[in-house]
């Protein structure tokens, strides 16, 4: 099991470059590591904006295949509000939680 990414509480424009950087910080330390799907935890997210969603919607560009294995309320309502809502398949998160 991989260690997760533990996104912070504003995922917001504001915040979207020091995210980004320590993202991408991690993504190649877990590439390092031969990790096949990286894991995301939003589980902290307090306020959460397109720009926030944005962030983890370019890892979808990116040669690493990712799940969500935690997501706070206001992260799944802006999901549902986005049309991201299968980013928080309740399958994936427990099989990622159980593994």
């Amino acid at each position: 099991m991989s260690e997760s990414f533990d996104l912070p509480a504003e995922l917001n424009i504001y915040s979207a470059l020091e995210t980004r950087d320590a993202l991408l910080v991690w993504v190649a330390e877990q590439t390092s590591k031969n990790r096949e799907s990286l894991e995301i935890s939003a589980k902290n997210v307090l306020e959460v904006d397109g720009a926030g969603l944005q962030l983890l919607a370019a890892l979808a560009n990116m040669e690493h295949s990712w799940r969500l294995v935690e997501a706070s309320d206001a992260f799944s309502d802006a999901c549902r509000t986005m049309g991201l809502a299968h980013w928080l398949d309740k399958d994936a998160m427990k099989s990622a939680k159980g593994a």
